[in-house]
């Protein structure tokens, strides 16, 4: 069984989805402060809206678009939410019937102060190390160098954007290794540009190639950084058997949030959560969204959650987007409910 220091999933992580009302409008129901807020339409065709707090609520990026940083349709972080401008369809649509996905993560409730345990002193570091994240800002020097993530452990995933330049997304996963990284936006296959240096990210910092996209002379950039943590996240890989049964990824947890990227072929990344609706095709069966892409939600693939894990079954369950016969799959999943507390007995999920 899988143990956590976490009785309470909803405190670090939340999906709250909302519908637009082509207003100004405040967004209620998190429960906390978000530091870290990922937005997509549901029901229509947008680029997603990535804010945070670090940056300000002011500056947002799309995982789909190599595009520098842009102003953003939220006005505020809120103590239970988050606010919204009226008009705009990527975060709130002036027709009052789109739908959205927000997610929202607990950082360090803060935009943090400088990390300097690397070789680059960030600008800030907001970070949770209970959950097992961090949000940090750097400026580059064109040179090899070492950036803190302050989480107190080995990241296992690290998705870094250069905010003032058009850029490639570049992403680590334990699974890959330092020596290869997967983009965001356009859902191409491994990459074995030298981006991580080669390097293995430690408990204390993460290395940077002299790449353009993550250490520009004078380039500004943001990394989210992710650490496992025992029945409350997983990070992993499986193989694809081709099958409409395609194969139990066990996690320990009912997924709050997984998302999944093909690495052996051009695919897009697939994600769902739990705020977005189950399907109708099984009683566990989810929609996805797709955040290399600006399509809308899709209940293509057959993604099923259940109580330790998820998998691919039936509909289009064999694509090479989720489940190619012989291709690697990375993943990463958040608990809906963490299996048991501190105290030993079973958490709680809200």
């Amino acid at each position: 069984m899988a143990y956590t220091t976490i009785n309470k999933g909803t405190a670090y992580f939340k999906s709250n989805p909302y519908t637009g009302t082509g207003s100004s409008m405040s967004v209620t129901g998190v429960g906390f402060r978000p530091d870290w807020l990922w937005l997509k339409t549901r029901n229509a065709t947008n680029p997603s809206h990535i804010v945070d707090v670090v940056r300000g609520n002011g500056q947002a990026l799309a995982s789909d678009l190599t595009n520098a940083q842009y102003s953003s349709g939220v006005t505020s972080f809120d103590s239970d939410g988050f606010s919204l401008v009226g008009g705009s369809g990527a975060v709130n649509n002036s027709n009052g019937s789109t739908t959205y996905s927000a997610l929202n993560w607990l950082a360090g409730g803060s935009q943090g102060s400088s990390n300097t345990d690397g070789s680059i002193n960030t600008t800030y570091t907001s970070v949770n190390t209970t959950a097992g994240f961090s949000i940090s800002q750097y400026t580059g020097t064109g040179s090899v160098a070492t950036i803190g993530h302050g989480l107190g452990a080995k990241p296992a995933v690290i998705v870094i954007k250069r905010l003032d330049a058009t850029s490639t997304w570049r992403t680590y996963h334990k699974s890959l290794g330092a020596t290869k990284n997967v983009p965001f936006e356009n859902g191409a296959a491994l990459d074995q540009d030298v981006i991580f240096n080669d390097t293995e990210p430690t408990s204390s910092v993460f290395t940077i190639g002299t790449t353009t996209d993550v250490n520009a002379s004078g380039g500004t950039n943001i990394a989210y950084c992710f650490t496992e943590k025992v029945g409350y996240s997983r990070f992993g890989d499986y193989t694809g058997n081709g099958n409409a049964d395609g194969p139990f990824i066990y996690t320990g947890f009912k997924p709050a949030m997984v998302y999944v990227k093909n690495t052996s072929a051009t695919a897009n990344w697939v994600s769902t959560d739990n705020g977005i609706s189950f399907n109708g095709k099984g009683s566990n069966e989810s929609n996805c969204l797709f955040p290399s892409s600006s399509s809308s939600e899709s209940d293509a693939y057959g993604l099923q959650l259940y109580s330790n894990g998820f998998a691919f079954k039936g509909g289009d369950s064999a694509s090479a987007t989720v489940n190619a016969s012989g291709n690697i799959y990375i993943y990463w999943a958040i608990a809906e409910v963490p299996i048991v507390g501190t105290n030993g007995t079973p958490a709680t999920g809200n």
